[in-house]
């Protein structure tokens, strides 16, 4: 079930807030909560709602064993990680393998054909985090399966995110308020979100599906696909980040921001420090502070930031392309952390900062390239054609076929909404304002343009569905 369908909007999420306003108790509420989570994992993914509440089970039994009698204990920890990872890469990664081992000279392994199921790489981290921190903190650990359940199912952050940690949110579950501000706040912030996907992601999906589906060599459409997919994504992942987001309020809850503008960043490090927090947050936290962060010295925090983008690329997806993503970033942040890239010196003057800026988006969007690519392959003639600057017939005319004036301005105000004006514009619509009314009427209009797009347009899933 997608947020941004009509069976969500009108047939899913409204009986789900008016009973959860019913006066009825937390643990009643939570298990309402719950209960509508399985129901939204179930309608897309029947198959594997049993494998699902195996993986909460496990994490449940685990928390339960670490904060009773096997307290700190480093064995319980490791086998339940691995037991997390194992149904991760079993799922994620088999044919991943297979397909690689049959490169072999003699080896001729067939792919098993495994269907992924939704969401797993979000709520395996997740579940991974409450043990983890259990262990950190055996008293943070719950007794309640229904409350671990609620915080590894809770719908709006169960397929894409963000991924929240159980010290961040245990509290809420056991008590939290629904104030008339806080429900207004998080209505206006869902809305903003689902303007995100369906009026600017999806038309930037428009532009850059037909140019890496043509696998045309014309530069110039190389960089607007390159282009329009480095916003298709950003919209389309930090528009589900604020449906997430709003949804939390509108039922109570306060998820911590997932995107901070990343468009705005003037070097990579920093880039990351506002692109999929969550993520980055996560992969900090329990792998690069574990292998010694940067306290051994740069050469070992150079080696540590590859490995950890290493596996957030793989984290992605099981394709040498998202590898190769991965490494790219992290080659950079190394690059800028060891001084060879000397964003902070370029930093102190005007020209400097410019420069650095311009510097980031290249790099964010070749990047991209590669990441959107089916193909390794694919993603070097893409990147190797926005950089041969050759023309070729009939590019134009495939081109044409797609930019109407309508889709034309509306790249144009995800440029500008990607950058600097996106703050105040986003600031304006979704924090309080001595004038409500006028961001509610904004927020009005975008819902009906909104609605109007759904009703028009061809279906547009979200991109970190896949993962």
């Amino acid at each position: 079930m997608v947020f941004s369908s009509a069976i969500f909007l009108f047939f899913f999420l409204p009986p789900v807030f008016l009973l959860s306003r019913l006066p009825l108790g937390k643990r009643w509420q939570n298990l309402l909560l719950a209960a509508a989570s399985l129901v939204f994992y179930a309608f897309g993914n029947l198959q594997y709602v049993p494998l699902f509440l195996a993986s909460v089970l496990l994490n449940y039994v685990t928390g339960l064993l670490l904060g009773g009698r096997f307290h700190r204990s480093r064995a319980v920890l490791t086998v339940s990680v691995l037991l997390n990872l194992g149904i991760l890469c079993v799922f994620k990664y088999t044919d991943f393998l297979l397909q690689n081992l049959s490169l072999l000279p003699g080896v001729s392994l067939k792919p098993v054909g495994l269907v992924l199921p939704i969401g797993i790489s979000f709520f395996t981290f997740q579940g991974m985090s409450y043990v983890i921190d259990g262990y950190r903190d055996p008293k943070s650990c719950s007794r309640s399966f229904l409350d671990v359940l609620l915080y590894i199912s809770f719908f709006p952050q169960l397929i894409a995110g963000p991924i929240v940690r159980w010290g961040d949110i245990s509290a809420q579950i056991r008590e939290r308020s629904c104030t008339p501000e806080k429900t207004w706040a998080g209505i206006r912030r869902f809305i903003v979100g689902l303007s995100k996907k369906l009026l600017l992601a999806d038309a930037a999906a428009v532009v850059a599906d037909a140019v890496f589906s043509s696998g045309t060599g014309d530069f110039r459409a190389a960089w607007l696909g390159g282009i329009c997919y480095t916003l298709q994504i950003y919209f389309d992942f930090s528009g589900y980040s604020d449906m997430a987001i709003g949804m939390g309020k509108m039922f109570g809850f306060s998820i911590r921001e997932n995107f901070l503008f990343p468009y705005t960043a003037s070097s990579i490090r920093e880039f990351w420090r506002k692109w999929h927090i969550s993520l980055s947050t996560w992969f900090r936290e329990y792998l690069y502070f574990p292998l010694g962060g940067s306290r051994r010295g740069r050469a070992r925090a150079a080696v540590n930031r590859l490995l950890v983008f290493f596996c957030t690329g793989l984290w992605h997806g099981a394709n040498w392309t998202f590898v190769l993503w991965g490494l790219g970033h992290g080659l950079l942040s190394s690059l800028e952390g060891s001084g060879v890239i000397p964003v902070q010196l370029l930093q102190k003057s005007g020209v400097g900062r410019l420069l650095c800026r311009v510097y980031t988006l290249l790099a964010v969007c070749l990047l991209f390239v590669m990441f959107r690519a089916d193909t390794v392959g694919e993603g070097l003639r893409m990147i190797g054609a926005m950089f041969s600057f050759r023309s070729v017939p009939g590019a134009s005319a495939m081109l044409a076929r797609h930019l109407e004036p309508a889709s034309v301005l509306t790249v144009l105000l995800a440029l500008l909404l990607a950058g600097k004006p996106g703050i105040r514009v986003h600031a304006y619509l979704t924090e309080e304002s001595s004038r409500p009314a006028l961001p509610a009427l904004c927020c009005l209009l975008l819902l009906l343009l909104s609605v109007m797009s759904l009703a028009q347009s061809g279906f547009h899933p979200f991109i970190y569905f896949q993962f």
